[in-house]
């Protein structure tokens, strides 16, 4: 009879209580900026931070966001990325930031942020962006025409790109749930692992001649 209760009872808090899973683990003081070296550094939650004492608005503050950048690499897209690498006052905050320009036809490839979901949205132009389900959930493809204002999100880990369909130059911002989501580009991974991964195996995987594989190896 006690152990019925006391199931109950559980039961009852699990209920009332639900647990909250989240990205990035809450922090346990107000901030943490983060500092390369431990000289007037407090250790923290398994990192060295700043003395609370010596932070200043600086550490907490990015500018430059509304410039435009020239997109001429090979995918045409350049990416400002406000991470806690360049805004130390994100360390411990869960979230950080970044603003895509895209030239014509600019393209940010197919890839996955293994620790973040994201939302993007569009500020200048139009996009085609998408993600891919699961293999469990078939690879079902999720996909719009984003214009100026639209917003997209796309869910922790699974496959998604954009991709400038408009006339001109496209800007866009995007948000994460993690200071440190991580990035896979599917290309350059399969195709520009170090070592290289054996071609014989790759054409297998996408039925492929394995002289195809070695020349996209070439390229990344």
């Amino acid at each position: 009879m006690r152990s019925l209760i006391f199931l109950a009872i559980l039961s009852l808090l699990a209920l009332t209580f639900p647990i909250a899973i989240a990205s990035d683990p809450s922090p346990v003081q107000d901030f943490c900026v983060g500092v390369n070296t431990p000289s007037n550094g407090v250790f923290v939650n398994g990192k060295f931070c700043k003395d609370p004492k010596l932070a200043t608005i600086d550490d907490f503050f990015f500018t430059g966001l509304d410039r435009q950048r020239v997109a001429s690499n090979a995918v045409g897209t350049n990416v400002t990325a406000v991470f806690a690498d360049n805004l130390p006052g994100l360390n411990t905050l869960g979230i950080a930031f970044a603003r895509v320009d895209y030239a014509p036809n600019g393209l940010i490839p197919p890839h996955t942020h293994p620790r973040a979901s994201e939302f993007l949205i569009v500020q200048e132009g139009s996009l085609y962006a998408g993600f891919v389900s699961s293999d469990q959930d078939g690879n079902r493809l999720f996909c719009k025409i984003l214009n100026k204002g639209d917003l997209i999100v796309f869910p922790v880990g699974l496959i998604h790109f954009h991709v400038n369909v408009g006339r001109g130059p496209a800007v866009a911002f995007t948000a994460f749930n993690s200071q440190n989501p991580g990035l896979i580009t599917i290309a350059k991974t399969v195709f520009g692992s170090n070592p290289r991964i054996n071609p014989n195996a790759l054409a297998k995987a996408f039925q492929l001649d394995p002289r195809i594989v070695m020349s996209l190896q070439t390229k990344f």
